[in-house]
């Protein structure tokens, strides 16, 4: 049975503008950062905790055993957990 959970995307300003979903808060801020996001802030739906992520997307060569119909360069995301922040109210 998969432990899938739910991670809210929070701007500066504390608004909600999307949702990633992963086993672990690390796994949904890969994939904001092979968005694009470079600040990550994950709320975990249903609890008051912010996950705090800094995200980076580099342009790499693809692997050597990646199939055919890959490019030849791929992004790759890159993620350091910075900490976690409570919330008072939700």
């Amino acid at each position: 049975m998969t432990n899938k959970r739910n991670f809210a995307l929070r701007d500066a300003d504390g608004t909600e503008i999307g949702v990633f979903t992963g086993k672990q808060p690390r796994q949904a801020a890969l994939k904001a950062a092979n968005r694009g996001y470079t600040d990550i802030r994950l709320r975990e739906r249903g609890t008051k905790k912010v996950h705090l992520f800094k995200g980076e997307r580099k342009l790499v060569v693809k692997p050597s055993n990646a199939p055919d119909w890959m490019p030849k360069e791929i992004w790759k995301p890159n993620v350091k957990k910075v900490g976690i922040e409570k919330l008072d109210q939700i």
